[in-house]
Formats: C-alpha cells, sequence, structure tokens
C-alpha cells in the first residue's frame, strides 16, 4: 500500500494510491487509521505533497555506507553517527531547495527515509519493524563548506527546504531488494543497493529509540552512499529508491538582502 498527502480543492488530504486514482482517507492515517471517506480523487488533479511532516524531530545517520565514509574522510563510525534535521526543513516531491546565500557548496544526498508509525522507546532490533508505518524518500540535503567550518552539523543540514520527502509512503517495501541512485539534470552521482547500508533499519531504531522516544510521524534518514556532490540553481536533483518512485525537486539560489 502506498500512502500520499495531497492537495486538492484547496484541502489537505490523505489517500492510498489504486492506480490513477487516490482513495480518500478520513484523515491522517498516523492517528485516524486507514478507513476511507468514499471519495476518489485522480492523481493527476492533485498536488503531491510531503508524505509526512514530523510533528517531532527528523533523525539522521551518518556515514553508514563504507565508501561514503571513505569519500568523506576517515573509517565509517563503529555506531550508528545520529544528528537532527529540524522538521522545518522538510519540502515535497516538486518543490524547490533553496541553496542559502551563505554556502558556496550544497550538496544532496540520496537517502532511504523510514517514518515511525507508533512510539518507540528502547525498542530492540527484533521488534523494530513493529513500529514502522512505512518508507519514503529523501535527499539530506548539506551545505558542505558550512559542515566543514562548523565543526558540527545543526547548521549546514538544517536550512529550510533542506530535507526533500517523497512522493508516498510505501507500507510494505522491502529495503534489501531495492537500489538507490541519485541524479542531477538526469546524470547518475549516486548508485547502491540498500543492502551496503553498515548498520540496518533494525538496528538503527534500536539505537536511536535508547537515546529519545520516537513518535508517529518522526522519520529516520538512513544514510548515504558514495557521489556525494553539488548543484546549483536550475538544476533538477532526482533520487530513485526501487519499489518507491522518484522524489524530484528543482533548485533555486536565495534572495540576496538588498
Amino acid at each position: 500500500m502506498k500512502i500520499a498527502r495531497f492537495s486538492h480543492d484547496d484541502a489537505i488530504l490523505f489517500g492510498i494510491v489504486d492506480d490513477t486514482d487516490l482513495v480518500v482517507l478520513s484523515g491522517d492515517p498516523l492517528f485516524a487509521g486507514y478507513e476511507p471517506t468514499g471519495d476518489r480523487v485522480p492523481i493527476a488533479d492533485a498536488v503531491i505533497l510531503a508524505p509526512v511532516i514530523p510533528r517531532s524531530k527528523i533523525v539522521c545517520v551518518g556515514k553508514n555506507y563504507h565508501d561514503h565514509a571513505a569519500e568523506m574522510g576517515g573509517a565509517a563510525p563503529e555506531e550508528p553517527l545520529l544528528f537532527l534535521k529540524p522538521n522545518t526543513a522538510v519540502i515535497g516531491p516538486g518543490d524547490a531547495i533553496v541553496r542559502p546565500t551563505i554556502s558556496e557548496q550544497t550538496e544532496y544526498e540520496g537517502e532511504l527515509a523510514v517514518v515511525i508509525g507508533k512510539v518507540a522507546k528502547n525498542v530492540k532490533a527484533a521488534d523494530a519493524l513493529d513500529h514502522v508505518l512505512g518508507y519514503t524518500i529523501a535527499n539530506d540535503v548539506t551545505a558542505r563548506d558550512l559542515q566543514r567550518k562548523d565543526g558540527q552539523w545543526a547548521r549546514a543540514k538544517g536550512f529550510d527546504t533542506f530535507c526533500p520527502l517523497g512522493p508516498t509512503i510505501s507500507t510494505d517495501f522491502d529495503p534489501a531488494e531495492a537500489t538507490i541512485q541519485a541524479r542531477v539534470n538526469g546524470e547518475v552521482r549516486q548508485q547502491a543497493p540498500l543492502t551496503d547500508m553498515i548498520h540496518s533499519v533494525e538496528s538503527i531504531i534500536e539505537y536511536a529509540s535508547a537515546v529519545f522516544t520516537l513518535l508517529p510521524g518522526d522519520v529516520i534518514l538512513t544514510g548515504t552512499p558514495a557521489g556525494v556532490g553539488t548543484f546549483v540553481a536550475g538544476d533538477t536533483v532526482e533520487v530513485e529508491i526501487t519499489g518507491l518512485g522518484i522524489l524530484r525537486n528543482s533548485v533555486r539560489d536565495a534572495v540576496r538582502a538588498s
């Protein structure tokens, strides 16, 4: 099942993808379940939005692929390297990534995203997937020059528009069977099987939930493979994961203050 959050006739709705239609749900499935209203909206008539806006946090894992850790310099961490993005960084498919005026090196990082479905605290890896609603695609946009300058990642990873998510949430996705690919203007820049992740989804949830409570709607970004690089205004950045679709965003520069 694929769940979409969308805009139609000035209303924000949730629906289940059914071929070319969206079966409208009575509310956010995180809290209202999957009760249909009886209405259907053609996908062509809807604007697909970010599938979830975390009410709490976006938990990210750094250097979770050996080849990416190598390209960033140094060995991969033995334990998941956690950092947070604010929920104000989230945008949806088709929205523009805005390059801040204070960064000259803004980069893409295509990633698998996990959407938490129920409260998780001190969850064991064996039970972790019981707390997952589903999976979507993310782009962990990073101001790389600011990341190096600051020595920590909050500013470099936290700008508005720096967390594109979408297009939908899939509830029956298996990472073991999928490949991730990132493209800039159609040129492949990243490609790897998700099985190349050092720490699995289950182990990340176990580790993160021992630190802080994961709440329904929280999103976990699971790391990016090698091939990260820059983009500029006018570019189109796409992240594709087998079975989850394509997350596509344009790029523009922020307007400089006069």
